[in-house]
């Protein structure tokens, strides 16, 4: 069997997801060399080699590849923040270690100005209405806030508030949901453009879905669809996280998705490919997950964000049924020939738990606390009992979860597991990864309890059948 060092640059439970599916590999021998964020329990008992660089700081990544430059054969990055910062440009520029991710000219998510200005050329259908504003254009804040004023007469209130830079899905802002007067909106606003320039777009009603595509940077291979849970709280209440959950059905499509949406969604990311080749050299977007969060308002199909990075919880659902060996897949990224990739008929349901301070959930429920359990030890062992009497229905992924001196697993601040059900239908999977998540005790940990409830998913495709009727 032939050997292979990997290197994982990793923040969270995306990643052991990745590490996962490359120790599954059949073909090959996998050596993991591990750049983590924290002492994650999963990464570390999988890894050859894990070091801990708690802000992904990139020269050190860089260090710990160069040191090892004759065992590794490539590497995947899977958070934003090393992408944006040019990891692959300088690993690849002191080592010749191949990395799967975009070049730092290409990471597409570092800003949604730019986001908007390239779908505004290449395709104008896919953008909300919007206008950027930059608190350097302003000499004061009264003027500043005057223009804002006057685009909310335009949207009549609607509007979504967005930081240019990256937040991790925690910096958007939406009328009616996060502010309900101007003076909210222009808090929240102001917030944020203490930082940059902020786009106010309109906001747009309809159901959304994740689009994803792996690139070898000539071909783009579209996976499933999968839905993303944002909101904190059940019932999309509470303030945006990082993603409580998702699911995927076991085709290629979400249940309130038509084929025509299907395909525009594929039409519209092959727009935005074809215009970033004309830009790139070689092969700077080899990797480029194309990660695009779509939402559908029954009179076309809008794009929120782009993402060079894959999604978190969205990519579990499809890594944990790949029925070819991740390790081939990603040679194939490398060589340029990436041109199918094969997934296992099934449904997959992701639920995330989070520590209480979490999304702001001890603030909303303190009396659901049971402070005797904050910062205690986190008990995963029951969760993985499960997977081992029941095969491969099941996946337990740490995220923001280390092991400390004691020999324990600590939640910090972030998401701190997940759990991946799979089967032939979203309930079934569903029920598998609630099973899992109930399961894991300690830390005080919540989760939402309707991600993929058969409920849930029948107001979408309702919600969605009602929109589309208003169309014609």
């Amino acid at each position: 069997m032939e050997k292979v060092g990997i290197l994982v640059v990793s923040y969270g439970s995306r990643e052991a997801a990745m590490i996962d599916a490359f120790d599954r590999s059949a073909n090959y021998k996998t050596s993991l060399y591990v750049v983590d964020k924290q002492k994650n329990p999963f990464n570390f008992k999988r890894a050859h080699e894990l070091v801990v660089i708690s802000d992904l700081n990139v020269e050190r990544i860089a260090k710990f590849v160069k040191k090892r430059k004759n065992k590794i054969d490539f590497g995947i990055i899977g958070p934003e923040k090393p992408i944006i910062e040019g990891v692959r440009d300088l690993i690849e520029h002191e080592t010749r270690v191949p990395i799967i991710c975009p070049t730092k000219k290409f990471a597409i998510e570092s800003s949604k100005v730019a986001q908007r200005l390239l779908l505004a050329k290449v395709a104008p259908e896919a953008n909300p209405r919007f206008k950027i504003i930059d608190p350097k254009d302003y000499k004061s804040l009264v003027a500043m806030k005057r223009d804002v004023y006057a685009w909310l007469d335009v949207l009549g209130n609607q509007a979504v508030v967005k930081p240019d830079n990256p937040a991790a899905g925690k910096g958007v802002g939406v009328w009616g949901d996060h502010f309900n007067t101007r003076e909210q909106l222009f808090e929240h606003f102001e917030a944020n453009c203490q930082h940059g320039a902020v786009i106010i777009e309109e906001k747009i009603e309809g159901e959304e879905s994740s689009f994803q595509a792996f690139c070898d940077g000539k071909h783009l291979v579209p996976l499933p669809e999968t839905r993303d849970y944002k909101r904190a709280f059940d019932d999309d209440k509470g303030p945006n996280t990082g993603g409580m959950g998702s699911y995927k059905g076991s085709g290629n499509m979400l249940p309130f998705m038509t084929t025509e949406d299907r395909e525009k969604e594929i039409e519209l990311v092959n727009k935005l490919f074809k215009e970033l080749r004309k830009r790139a050299d070689r092969s700077d977007l080899r990797g480029i997950p194309f990660y695009d969060a779509f939402i559908h308002n029954g009179k076309g199909s809008r794009i929120l964000e782009n993402n060079s990075r894959a999604g978190d919880p969205e990519i579990q659902c499809i890594l944990s049924i790949m029925k070819d060996d991740f390790v081939d897949v990603c040679y194939s990224i490398l060589e340029g020939n990436l041109t199918q990739v094969s997934l296992e008929k099934k449904a997959t349901v992701v639920t995330y738990k989070a520590p209480p301070d979490y999304g702001g959930y001890a603030t909303a429920f303190p009396d659901r606390v049971n402070k005797n359990e904050v910062n205690t030890a986190v008990d995963l062992s029951r969760a993985q009992k499960l997977g081992a009497e029941h095969g491969d229905n099941i996946r337990v992924y740490p995220g923001s979860l280390e092991i400390r001196e004691d020999g324990n697993t600590y939640a910090l601040s972030s998401r701190t597991v997940c759990v991946v059900g799979i089967a032939d239908n979203v309930e079934e999977a569903r029920e598998i990864s609630l099973g899992g998540i109930r399961a894991i005790k300690g830390g005080a940990l919540w989760h939402r309890n309707d991600i993929a409830s058969r409920e849930h998913i029948a107001r979408s495709i309702e919600h969605m059948a009602r929109l589309r009727l208003q169309k014609q």
